[in-house]
């Protein structure tokens, strides 16, 4: 065979055949051979994907992360989607004239604003299983009050009383085990309910997380509007790619992960320490960094890697 290249920088293989390929078609091959390893290994696994933030304002942004997920779906895995809609939410309460409060992070929901966010979260649910299925892949969207999926009792943070947001008890994973044995994605959105019948709002990372860990995910990705976990948070370039837990809590420890990142972060801890192999954080704003994550030796984001886990990438390479 002989080959060469032109200077359009089109490679021409010889040996009787007039077939050109082009540079970024060898690309593409040098991508999927990298990720091969990768889907060899998590193939037929769980893995619980956390959407919400900004990667849900656009339109082009979420088809990107609807696609992540499917082609995760269709080359082996076995993915299980928990969105939010704050912002939507906040949107529509305000419609309805209520003033959207917070207290500790979470939503002071009383039985008007439950109302509201229940109908939110049910419309983008929806969309959200259209997406899927219009890509050829069959989902069933669900919220935890189906099936009694997520029981929940009444949040008190720091003693005080937020109105209708729920506390994580239990997660039936016998519905979700039942929708993945036959071959449904499920995509669930954050209301759960009590043992008398009443509907809690939830906070969507706290349910993405309840789920991975009963569910004892492979892995769990939460798709947020920073890049990951900084060495130093005031260089962009200092995304650390992986972290074994102990390395993690020593980074909150001095104060290296701080303010928003802090409650992610131990989040994060949380998951590992009940039974999830890996965590991911990474920017959903970045077109399929789900995917990049996942199948590239550095990835885009951050792993978070219990103490039994081998690391992926050496950060002393240069290659």
């Amino acid at each position: 065979m002989i080959l060469r290249k032109d200077v359009d920088d089109t490679i021409y293989i010889g040996k009787g055949s007039d077939r050109m390929v082009n540079d970024k078609y060898m690309e593409r091959a040098k991508v999927l051979i990298e990720a091969l390893p990768y889907i060899q290994r998590f193939n037929r696994k769980i893995i619980v994907v956390k959407y919400g933030g900004a990667a849900m304002e656009s339109e082009e942004l979420k088809k990107s992360v609807i696609a992540d997920v499917v082609l995760l779906k269709l080359v082996g895995f076995k993915p299980i989607i928990v969105h939010g809609g704050g912002k939507e939410i906040s949107k529509w309460v305000g419609k309805a004239g209520i003033q959207p409060e917070f207290y500790d992070g979470l939503r002071i929901t009383d039985a008007d604003t439950l109302e509201v966010a229940e109908m939110v979260l049910g419309k983008v649910n929806k969309e959200l299983v259209t997406m899927v299925g219009q890509l050829g892949v069959k989902a069933i969207g669900i919220s935890g009050k189906d099936g009694r999926m997520l029981t929940v009792k009444k949040k008190m943070p720091n003693g005080k009383d937020i109105g209708y947001v729920g506390e994580i008890e239990d997660v039936d994973v016998d519905i979700l085990y039942d929708m993945l044995d036959d071959d449904f994605l499920p995509i669930i959105y954050p209301i759960g309910v009590d043992r008398e019948g009443q509907g809690y709002n939830i906070n969507a990372d706290y349910v993405a997380s309840a789920v991975a860990e009963a569910m004892k995910a492979n892995k769990l990705a939460f798709l947020t509007d920073i890049d990951g976990v900084y060495k130093d948070p005031d260089d962009p370039d200092s995304v650390i790619s992986e972290l074994y837990v102990d390395e993690a809590k020593k980074l909150i420890e001095d104060g290296t992960i701080n303010g928003g990142m802090l409650p992610k972060v131990k989040n994060c801890i949380d998951a590992i320490d009940n039974g999830v192999t890996r965590v991911h954080i990474l920017d959903g704003t970045t077109p399929h960094a789900l995917l990049m994550e996942i199948f590239t030796d550095k990835g885009v984001g951050t792993a978070i890697l219990s103490q039994e886990e081998g690391r992926y990438y050496d950060e002393s390479r240069t290659d």
